[in-house]
Protein backbone atom coordinates (compact mmCIF):
# COMPACT_ATOMS: atom_id res chain seq x y z
CA UNK A 1 0.00 0.00 0.00
CA UNK A 2 1.04 3.13 -0.98
CA UNK A 3 1.30 6.37 1.52
CA UNK A 4 -1.29 8.48 -0.78
CA UNK A 5 -3.59 5.39 -0.63
CA UNK A 6 -2.74 4.65 3.93
CA UNK A 7 -3.25 8.72 4.19
CA UNK A 8 -6.82 9.01 2.15
CA UNK A 9 -8.07 6.16 3.80
CA UNK A 10 -7.21 6.90 7.21
CA UNK A 11 -9.83 9.25 9.22
CA UNK A 12 -10.58 12.61 8.10
CA UNK A 13 -9.84 15.93 9.68
CA UNK A 14 -12.22 17.40 11.06
CA UNK A 15 -13.22 20.85 9.25
CA UNK A 16 -13.36 22.82 12.57
CA UNK A 17 -9.55 21.83 13.13
CA UNK A 18 -8.65 22.66 9.56
CA UNK A 19 -10.26 26.21 10.39
CA UNK A 20 -8.43 26.70 13.38
CA UNK A 21 -5.15 26.05 12.12
CA UNK A 22 -5.89 28.31 8.57
CA UNK A 23 -6.51 30.79 11.23
CA UNK A 24 -3.68 30.58 13.44
CA UNK A 25 -1.63 30.26 11.04
CA UNK A 26 -3.30 34.12 9.68
CA UNK A 27 -2.95 35.51 13.10
CA UNK A 28 0.80 34.12 13.02
CA UNK A 29 1.75 35.81 10.01
CA UNK A 30 -0.10 39.01 10.66
CA UNK A 31 1.57 39.18 14.35
CA UNK A 32 5.22 38.45 13.40
CA UNK A 33 5.93 38.39 10.02
CA UNK A 34 4.11 41.73 9.15
CA UNK A 35 6.43 44.47 7.68
CA UNK A 36 4.91 46.77 11.07
CA UNK A 37 5.43 43.05 13.47
CA UNK A 38 8.21 45.65 15.66
CA UNK A 39 5.70 48.15 16.16
CA UNK A 40 4.75 48.21 19.84
CA UNK A 41 0.68 47.77 20.54
CA UNK A 42 -2.58 46.04 22.12
CA UNK A 43 -1.78 42.37 21.78
CA UNK A 44 -5.18 42.10 19.97
CA UNK A 45 -4.40 44.90 17.41
CA UNK A 46 -1.60 42.73 16.07
CA UNK A 47 -3.51 40.50 14.16
CA UNK A 48 -7.22 42.11 13.97
CA UNK A 49 -9.43 45.20 13.89
CA UNK A 50 -11.26 44.00 16.85
CA UNK A 51 -9.05 45.66 19.35
CA UNK A 52 -10.49 48.77 17.54
CA UNK A 53 -14.52 47.58 18.17
CA UNK A 54 -13.83 46.80 22.04
CA UNK A 55 -12.82 50.05 22.63
CA UNK A 56 -15.80 51.66 20.34
CA UNK A 57 -17.82 49.61 22.67
CA UNK A 58 -16.28 50.81 25.81
CA UNK A 59 -16.84 54.18 24.67
CA UNK A 60 -13.68 55.75 24.96
CA UNK A 61 -11.13 55.51 22.34
CA UNK A 62 -9.55 58.72 23.14
CA UNK A 63 -8.53 57.68 26.78
CA UNK A 64 -7.01 54.35 25.17
CA UNK A 65 -5.11 56.26 22.44
CA UNK A 66 -4.08 58.58 24.72
CA UNK A 67 -2.78 55.95 27.36
CA UNK A 68 -0.79 54.26 24.51
CA UNK A 69 1.26 56.73 22.86
CA UNK A 70 2.03 57.87 26.38
CA UNK A 71 3.65 54.68 27.21
CA UNK A 72 4.93 53.59 23.62
CA UNK A 73 5.61 56.94 21.68
CA UNK A 74 4.93 58.71 18.19
CA UNK A 75 3.58 54.59 16.51
CA UNK A 76 1.25 52.66 17.82
CA UNK A 77 0.38 49.63 16.23
CA UNK A 78 -3.89 49.27 16.76
CA UNK A 79 -4.73 46.65 13.82
CA UNK A 80 -3.06 43.86 11.59
CA UNK A 81 -2.36 46.88 8.91
CA UNK A 82 -2.77 50.06 10.76
CA UNK A 83 -0.61 51.85 13.14
CA UNK A 84 -1.79 55.25 14.85
CA UNK A 85 0.73 58.38 14.38
CA UNK A 86 1.02 60.96 17.48
CA UNK A 87 3.80 62.49 16.36
CA UNK A 88 3.22 66.19 15.26
CA UNK A 89 4.01 65.36 11.52
CA UNK A 90 1.44 63.19 11.21
CA UNK A 91 -1.11 66.56 10.69
CA UNK A 92 0.88 67.74 7.69
CA UNK A 93 1.86 64.14 6.13
CA UNK A 94 -1.34 62.93 6.71
CA UNK A 95 -4.07 65.02 7.51
CA UNK A 96 -2.84 67.75 4.83
CA UNK A 97 -1.49 66.20 2.20
CA UNK A 98 -3.59 64.85 -0.55
CA UNK A 99 -3.19 60.68 -0.22
CA UNK A 100 -6.58 58.26 -0.17
CA UNK A 101 -8.91 58.03 2.88
CA UNK A 102 -9.16 54.17 4.95
CA UNK A 103 -12.28 52.47 3.31
CA UNK A 104 -13.80 53.07 7.29
CA UNK A 105 -14.92 56.12 5.81
CA UNK A 106 -17.46 54.58 3.08
CA UNK A 107 -19.63 53.47 5.87
CA UNK A 108 -21.29 57.22 6.15
CA UNK A 109 -22.62 56.48 2.28
CA UNK A 110 -26.14 56.85 3.63
CA UNK A 111 -28.43 55.58 2.94
CA UNK A 112 -26.67 53.34 0.99
CA UNK A 113 -23.44 53.18 -1.22
CA UNK A 114 -25.04 54.61 -4.11
CA UNK A 115 -25.34 58.10 -2.31
CA UNK A 116 -21.34 59.02 -1.88
CA UNK A 117 -20.55 62.18 0.25
CA UNK A 118 -17.73 64.08 0.37
CA UNK A 119 -17.30 62.57 4.06
CA UNK A 120 -17.12 59.03 2.35
CA UNK A 121 -15.22 59.68 -0.72
CA UNK A 122 -11.96 58.30 0.05
CA UNK A 123 -10.36 59.24 -3.64
CA UNK A 124 -8.75 62.77 -2.95
CA UNK A 125 -9.46 64.37 -6.36
CA UNK A 126 -13.30 62.68 -6.44
CA UNK A 127 -13.27 64.28 -2.95
CA UNK A 128 -12.25 67.96 -4.46
CA UNK A 129 -14.64 67.21 -7.01
CA UNK A 130 -17.39 66.79 -5.06
CA UNK A 131 -15.99 70.26 -2.79
CA UNK A 132 -16.62 72.44 -5.28
CA UNK A 133 -20.08 71.21 -6.27
CA UNK A 134 -20.66 72.31 -2.65
CA UNK A 135 -18.88 75.02 -2.02
CA UNK A 136 -21.17 77.91 -2.29
CA UNK A 137 -23.91 76.77 0.03
CA UNK A 138 -20.99 76.01 2.62
CA UNK A 139 -19.56 79.60 1.90
CA UNK A 140 -19.49 82.28 5.20
CA UNK A 141 -21.03 84.50 2.79
CA UNK A 142 -23.93 82.28 1.91
CA UNK A 143 -24.22 81.40 5.73
CA UNK A 144 -24.72 84.93 7.06
CA UNK A 145 -27.65 85.51 5.07
CA UNK A 146 -29.19 82.96 7.51
CA UNK A 147 -28.69 85.24 10.32
CA UNK A 148 -31.95 86.29 10.98
CA UNK A 149 -33.41 82.83 10.90
CA UNK A 150 -30.95 81.34 13.44
CA UNK A 151 -31.90 84.35 15.65
CA UNK A 152 -35.42 83.13 15.79
CA UNK A 153 -33.88 80.01 16.87
CA UNK A 154 -32.05 81.86 19.71
CA UNK A 155 -34.89 83.62 20.70
CA UNK A 156 -36.54 80.27 20.93
CA UNK A 157 -34.34 78.70 22.89
CA UNK A 158 -33.91 81.71 25.21
CA UNK A 159 -38.05 81.20 25.77
CA UNK A 160 -37.57 77.86 27.16
CA UNK A 161 -34.65 78.86 29.32
CA UNK A 162 -36.90 81.87 30.89
CA UNK A 163 -39.16 79.13 31.66
CA UNK A 164 -36.60 76.90 33.47
CA UNK A 165 -35.27 80.43 35.11
CA UNK A 166 -38.76 81.40 36.44
CA UNK A 167 -39.85 77.77 37.78
CA UNK A 168 -39.66 77.24 41.39
CA UNK A 169 -39.12 73.72 41.48
CA UNK A 170 -35.45 72.08 41.52
CA UNK A 171 -37.23 69.19 39.44
CA UNK A 172 -36.76 71.66 36.52
CA UNK A 173 -32.94 71.15 36.06
CA UNK A 174 -31.96 72.93 32.38
CA UNK A 175 -30.60 69.66 30.70
CA UNK A 176 -28.07 71.41 28.10
CA UNK A 177 -27.03 68.46 26.57
CA UNK A 178 -30.70 68.33 24.84
CA UNK A 179 -31.55 71.85 24.51
CA UNK A 180 -27.62 71.85 22.58
CA UNK A 181 -28.89 69.19 20.21
CA UNK A 182 -31.98 70.88 19.78
CA UNK A 183 -30.52 73.99 18.62
CA UNK A 184 -28.37 72.44 16.76
CA UNK A 185 -30.19 70.67 14.57
CA UNK A 186 -32.99 73.05 14.48
CA UNK A 187 -30.30 75.93 12.78
CA UNK A 188 -28.99 73.01 10.39
CA UNK A 189 -32.40 72.58 9.21
CA UNK A 190 -33.34 76.65 8.66
CA UNK A 191 -30.04 76.86 7.05
CA UNK A 192 -30.41 74.07 4.91
CA UNK A 193 -34.06 73.53 3.71
CA UNK A 194 -34.89 77.13 5.23
CA UNK A 195 -37.16 75.31 8.12
CA UNK A 196 -36.09 74.54 11.20
CA UNK A 197 -36.83 71.32 12.12
CA UNK A 198 -38.80 72.85 16.02
CA UNK A 199 -36.92 70.51 18.28
CA UNK A 200 -36.21 73.65 20.22
CA UNK A 201 -40.00 74.77 19.79
CA UNK A 202 -41.24 71.67 21.03
CA UNK A 203 -38.57 70.81 23.89
CA UNK A 204 -38.61 67.37 22.63
CA UNK A 205 -36.47 65.04 20.07
CA UNK A 206 -39.48 64.98 17.15
CA UNK A 207 -39.33 61.27 16.20
CA UNK A 208 -37.03 60.23 17.79
CA UNK A 209 -34.28 61.66 15.15
CA UNK A 210 -31.61 62.18 17.55
CA UNK A 211 -32.10 59.09 19.22
CA UNK A 212 -31.65 57.74 16.09
CA UNK A 213 -28.61 59.47 14.77
CA UNK A 214 -26.71 58.69 18.12
CA UNK A 215 -27.56 54.32 17.43
CA UNK A 216 -26.24 55.00 13.70
CA UNK A 217 -23.38 56.60 15.00
CA UNK A 218 -22.46 53.25 16.54
CA UNK A 219 -23.09 50.81 14.12
CA UNK A 220 -21.02 52.89 11.74
CA UNK A 221 -18.18 53.18 13.28
CA UNK A 222 -18.37 49.51 13.79
CA UNK A 223 -19.27 48.42 10.51
CA UNK A 224 -16.77 50.69 9.18
CA UNK A 225 -14.18 48.01 9.42
CA UNK A 226 -16.53 45.46 7.49
CA UNK A 227 -17.43 47.46 4.49
CA UNK A 228 -17.95 43.99 2.23
CA UNK A 229 -20.30 42.88 5.08
CA UNK A 230 -21.99 46.28 5.11
CA UNK A 231 -22.53 46.74 1.38
CA UNK A 232 -24.04 43.38 1.55
CA UNK A 233 -26.15 44.00 4.05
CA UNK A 234 -27.56 47.29 5.29
CA UNK A 235 -25.44 49.58 2.96
CA UNK A 236 -27.61 47.52 -0.01
CA UNK A 237 -29.64 49.66 -2.18
CA UNK A 238 -32.43 47.10 -1.91
CA UNK A 239 -32.61 46.78 2.02
CA UNK A 240 -32.95 50.74 1.56
CA UNK A 241 -35.06 51.22 -0.67
CA UNK A 242 -37.18 48.90 1.13
CA UNK A 243 -36.83 51.40 4.33
CA UNK A 244 -35.25 48.48 5.89
CA UNK A 245 -32.97 50.14 7.74
CA UNK A 246 -31.61 52.22 10.80
CA UNK A 247 -30.04 54.97 8.42
CA UNK A 248 -33.26 55.16 6.45
CA UNK A 249 -34.97 57.03 8.73
CA UNK A 250 -31.92 59.73 9.04
CA UNK A 251 -32.28 59.54 5.10
CA UNK A 252 -36.22 60.02 5.02
CA UNK A 253 -35.80 62.98 7.64
CA UNK A 254 -33.91 64.79 4.72
CA UNK A 255 -36.41 63.44 2.00
CA UNK A 256 -39.47 65.15 4.23
CA UNK A 257 -37.34 68.00 4.52
CA UNK A 258 -36.33 68.46 1.09
CA UNK A 259 -40.05 68.52 -0.50
CA UNK A 260 -40.94 70.61 2.39
CA UNK A 261 -39.24 72.86 0.99
CA UNK A 262 -40.00 72.98 -2.29
CA UNK A 263 -43.86 73.75 -1.31
CA UNK A 264 -42.23 76.49 0.87
CA UNK A 265 -42.78 80.12 -0.36
CA UNK A 266 -40.11 81.63 1.98
CA UNK A 267 -37.76 79.27 0.64
CA UNK A 268 -34.17 81.70 0.53
CA UNK A 269 -30.86 81.12 -0.99
CA UNK A 270 -30.16 78.10 1.64
CA UNK A 271 -27.81 75.89 1.21
CA UNK A 272 -30.01 73.76 -0.81
CA UNK A 273 -30.57 76.46 -3.78
CA UNK A 274 -27.34 76.97 -4.18
CA UNK A 275 -26.01 73.04 -4.53
CA UNK A 276 -29.31 72.62 -6.95
CA UNK A 277 -28.34 75.49 -8.81
CA UNK A 278 -25.02 73.73 -9.48
CA UNK A 279 -24.88 72.34 -13.37
CA UNK A 280 -24.70 68.63 -13.07
CA UNK A 281 -24.30 68.50 -9.94
CA UNK A 282 -26.23 64.52 -9.42
CA UNK A 283 -29.26 64.79 -6.99
CA UNK A 284 -27.71 61.72 -5.31
CA UNK A 285 -24.99 64.07 -4.31
CA UNK A 286 -27.23 66.84 -2.93
CA UNK A 287 -28.92 64.47 -0.95
CA UNK A 288 -25.76 63.19 -0.01
CA UNK A 289 -24.32 66.21 1.44
CA UNK A 290 -28.01 67.19 3.14
CA UNK A 291 -27.79 63.92 5.22
CA UNK A 292 -24.30 64.58 5.86
CA UNK A 293 -25.29 67.97 7.62
CA UNK A 294 -28.11 66.61 9.05
CA UNK A 295 -26.57 63.28 10.62
CA UNK A 296 -23.06 64.33 11.36
CA UNK A 297 -23.03 68.21 11.83
CA UNK A 298 -25.68 69.41 14.31
CA UNK A 299 -24.45 66.68 16.67
CA UNK A 300 -20.71 68.15 16.92
CA UNK A 301 -21.43 71.21 17.02
CA UNK A 302 -23.78 70.33 20.12
CA UNK A 303 -20.20 68.71 21.55
CA UNK A 304 -18.63 72.20 21.38
CA UNK A 305 -21.33 73.67 22.93
CA UNK A 306 -21.44 71.71 25.80
CA UNK A 307 -17.80 71.15 26.03
CA UNK A 308 -17.52 75.03 26.42
CA UNK A 309 -20.06 75.94 28.98
CA UNK A 310 -19.44 72.82 31.02
CA UNK A 311 -15.46 73.70 31.08
CA UNK A 312 -16.20 76.90 32.02
CA UNK A 313 -17.96 76.07 34.86
CA UNK A 314 -15.91 73.64 36.11
CA UNK A 315 -13.43 76.79 35.19
CA UNK A 316 -14.89 80.11 37.53
CA UNK A 317 -12.22 82.08 36.90
CA UNK A 318 -11.46 82.19 33.36
CA UNK A 319 -15.99 82.23 33.23
CA UNK A 320 -15.63 85.75 34.70
CA UNK A 321 -13.13 86.87 32.91
CA UNK A 322 -15.19 86.03 30.01
CA UNK A 323 -18.38 87.70 31.63
CA UNK A 324 -16.69 90.62 32.09
CA UNK A 325 -15.70 90.96 28.25
CA UNK A 326 -19.08 90.45 27.24
CA UNK A 327 -20.31 92.73 29.85
CA UNK A 328 -18.07 95.75 28.99
CA UNK A 329 -18.97 95.20 25.49
CA UNK A 330 -22.61 95.45 26.04
CA UNK A 331 -22.26 98.49 28.43
CA UNK A 332 -20.97 99.87 25.19
CA UNK A 333 -23.58 99.57 23.29
CA UNK A 334 -21.72 96.72 20.86
CA UNK A 335 -24.53 94.23 21.63
CA UNK A 336 -27.40 93.18 19.70
CA UNK A 337 -30.17 91.08 21.83
CA UNK A 338 -29.08 88.33 19.90
CA UNK A 339 -25.62 88.33 19.64
CA UNK A 340 -24.31 88.95 15.93
CA UNK A 341 -21.41 86.43 14.53
CA UNK A 342 -19.57 90.14 13.59
CA UNK A 343 -19.67 90.76 17.16
CA UNK A 344 -18.91 87.66 18.12
CA UNK A 345 -15.95 88.05 16.49
CA UNK A 346 -14.29 91.04 18.39
CA UNK A 347 -14.20 89.27 21.36
CA UNK A 348 -10.85 88.10 21.54
CA UNK A 349 -11.72 86.24 25.56
CA UNK A 350 -14.63 85.03 23.20
CA UNK A 351 -12.54 83.34 21.04
CA UNK A 352 -9.85 81.75 23.03
CA UNK A 353 -12.58 80.04 25.21
CA UNK A 354 -14.12 78.49 21.79
CA UNK A 355 -10.18 77.66 20.74
CA UNK A 356 -9.92 75.73 23.55
CA UNK A 357 -13.06 74.15 23.85
CA UNK A 358 -12.02 72.48 20.55
CA UNK A 359 -8.88 71.64 21.54
CA UNK A 360 -9.45 70.28 25.00
CA UNK A 361 -12.69 67.72 23.93
CA UNK A 362 -12.79 67.31 20.36
CA UNK A 363 -15.75 66.31 19.20
CA UNK A 364 -14.47 63.60 16.89
CA UNK A 365 -12.68 60.96 18.80
CA UNK A 366 -11.75 57.88 16.54
CA UNK A 367 -8.61 57.83 15.03
CA UNK A 368 -8.82 59.21 10.91
CA UNK A 369 -7.35 56.83 8.51
CA UNK A 370 -5.38 57.52 5.42
CA UNK A 371 -3.47 55.02 2.83
CA UNK A 372 -0.18 55.14 2.48
CA UNK A 373 0.52 56.17 -1.30
CA UNK A 374 2.82 54.15 -4.37
CA UNK A 375 6.03 54.61 -3.13
CA UNK A 376 5.68 54.51 0.39
CA UNK A 377 6.08 56.94 3.10
CA UNK A 378 8.32 58.30 5.70
CA UNK A 379 7.50 59.62 9.05
CA UNK A 380 10.09 60.76 11.30
CA UNK A 381 12.63 58.23 9.59
CA UNK A 382 10.04 55.05 9.94
CA UNK A 383 9.28 53.72 6.44
CA UNK A 384 5.83 52.63 5.74
CA UNK A 385 5.19 50.70 2.76
CA UNK A 386 2.13 51.43 0.20
CA UNK A 387 -1.25 50.34 1.75
CA UNK A 388 -0.33 50.85 5.04
CA UNK A 389 -2.85 52.43 7.11
CA UNK A 390 -1.89 55.42 9.16
CA UNK A 391 -4.16 57.50 11.21
CA UNK A 392 -4.34 60.33 13.38
CA UNK A 393 -6.32 60.82 16.57
CA UNK A 394 -7.29 64.34 17.11
CA UNK A 395 -7.24 64.33 20.72
CA UNK A 396 -3.80 62.98 20.71
CA UNK A 397 -2.03 65.78 18.99
CA UNK A 398 -4.45 68.27 20.39
CA UNK A 399 -3.16 66.78 24.07
CA UNK A 400 0.60 67.03 23.04
CA UNK A 401 2.39 69.15 25.09
CA UNK A 402 5.07 69.95 22.41
CA UNK A 403 2.47 71.64 21.10
CA UNK A 404 0.04 73.43 23.52
CA UNK A 405 2.11 73.45 26.65
CA UNK A 406 2.91 71.36 29.46
CA UNK A 407 -0.73 72.35 30.49
CA UNK A 408 -1.92 70.64 27.56
CA UNK A 409 -4.18 67.95 29.84
CA UNK A 410 -5.63 71.15 31.74
CA UNK A 411 -8.21 73.53 29.83
CA UNK A 412 -6.42 77.23 29.65
CA UNK A 413 -7.94 79.26 27.23
CA UNK A 414 -5.53 81.90 27.84
CA UNK A 415 -3.20 79.84 25.84
CA UNK A 416 -4.65 81.46 22.85
CA UNK A 417 -3.80 85.10 23.90
CA UNK A 418 -0.20 85.11 22.78
CA UNK A 419 -0.66 86.05 18.76
CA UNK A 420 2.42 84.65 18.14
CA UNK A 421 1.92 81.34 19.85
CA UNK A 422 -1.89 80.61 18.89
CA UNK A 423 -0.39 81.29 15.36
CA UNK A 424 1.62 78.12 15.89
CA UNK A 425 -0.94 76.35 17.65
CA UNK A 426 -3.29 77.41 14.71
CA UNK A 427 -1.94 74.45 12.46
CA UNK A 428 -2.34 71.87 15.04
CA UNK A 429 -5.71 72.60 15.65
CA UNK A 430 -7.72 70.18 14.00
CA UNK A 431 -10.86 69.51 15.61
CA UNK A 432 -12.52 69.38 11.67
CA UNK A 433 -10.18 67.88 10.04
CA UNK A 434 -7.29 69.12 7.59
CA UNK A 435 -6.27 70.01 4.09
CA UNK A 436 -8.52 68.19 1.55
CA UNK A 437 -10.75 66.43 3.83
CA UNK A 438 -11.40 69.35 6.39
CA UNK A 439 -15.10 69.61 7.54
CA UNK A 440 -17.17 71.20 4.49
CA UNK A 441 -19.72 72.76 7.29
CA UNK A 442 -17.09 74.36 9.76
CA UNK A 443 -18.28 78.01 9.01
CA UNK A 444 -21.90 77.13 9.88
CA UNK A 445 -20.61 75.60 12.96
CA UNK A 446 -17.98 77.99 14.24
CA UNK A 447 -20.87 80.43 13.30
CA UNK A 448 -23.60 79.04 15.79
CA UNK A 449 -21.01 78.36 18.12
CA UNK A 450 -19.38 81.95 18.58
CA UNK A 451 -23.53 83.56 17.98
CA UNK A 452 -25.12 81.09 21.06
CA UNK A 453 -22.19 80.96 23.53
CA UNK A 454 -21.53 84.81 23.81
CA UNK A 455 -25.73 85.22 24.07
CA UNK A 456 -25.69 82.57 26.67
CA UNK A 457 -23.00 83.70 29.02
CA UNK A 458 -24.06 87.52 28.89
CA UNK A 459 -28.23 86.43 29.41
CA UNK A 460 -28.01 83.32 32.18
CA UNK A 461 -25.87 82.29 35.15
CA UNK A 462 -25.54 78.50 35.29
CA UNK A 463 -24.77 76.73 37.86
CA UNK A 464 -24.05 72.27 38.02
CA UNK A 465 -26.38 70.79 40.32
CA UNK A 466 -23.99 68.24 41.05
CA UNK A 467 -20.69 70.09 40.96
CA UNK A 468 -18.57 66.66 42.49
CA UNK A 469 -19.90 64.71 39.64
CA UNK A 470 -18.43 64.69 36.55
CA UNK A 471 -20.42 64.45 33.59
CA UNK A 472 -20.82 61.43 31.21
CA UNK A 473 -19.69 60.62 27.89
CA UNK A 474 -19.26 58.11 24.93
CA UNK A 475 -17.01 58.20 22.42
CA UNK A 476 -18.20 56.28 19.32
CA UNK A 477 -17.53 58.75 16.22
CA UNK A 478 -18.21 61.31 18.43
CA UNK A 479 -17.90 62.46 22.04
CA UNK A 480 -21.58 62.30 22.97
CA UNK A 481 -22.32 63.83 26.32
CA UNK A 482 -24.75 63.59 28.77
CA UNK A 483 -25.65 63.85 32.29
CA UNK A 484 -24.92 67.58 33.72
CA UNK A 485 -28.04 68.96 34.68
CA UNK A 486 -27.75 72.70 35.45
CA UNK A 487 -29.55 75.46 37.48
CA UNK A 488 -30.37 78.53 34.67
CA UNK A 489 -31.22 81.79 36.41
CA UNK A 490 -31.63 85.15 34.06
CA UNK A 491 -29.06 87.71 34.42
CA UNK A 492 -30.22 91.47 34.76
CA UNK A 493 -28.71 93.17 32.39
CA UNK A 494 -27.75 97.42 33.01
Amino acid sequence: MTFYQMVSQGPAVPWPFVLAIVILGVMIRRRYLSPISNIPGPFLGSFSSFWKIQQILNGHTEEQMLALHREHGDFVRIADNEVSVGHPDAVKQLLHAKIAKGRWYEVFSIPDYRFVSQMSETDPQRHIEKGKNVAAGYALSNIIKSEPYVDDIVRALKTQLDKLSASESDDQPAHLDRWFNYFAFDVVGEVTFSRSFGFVQAGIDIGGAIANARHLSVYVSIMGHFIWLHNLTLGNPLLSTLGLIPASHLFDTCVAAVEARKKNPDTRSDMMARWLSVRDHPEREVFAAAVTNVGAGAETVSASLQTFVYYLLRNPVYLERLRKEIDAAQARGELSPVLQYSEAQKLPYLQACIKEAYRYHSPIGTNLPRVVPKGGLTIQGRYFQEGTILSVNIWVIHRNPQLFGPDSNSFNPERWLDRERAKEMDYFLVHWGAGYNQCPGRNLAHFEINKLTATLIRDYDFELMEPNKEWSFRNTFITTQCDWPCKVQRRSLA
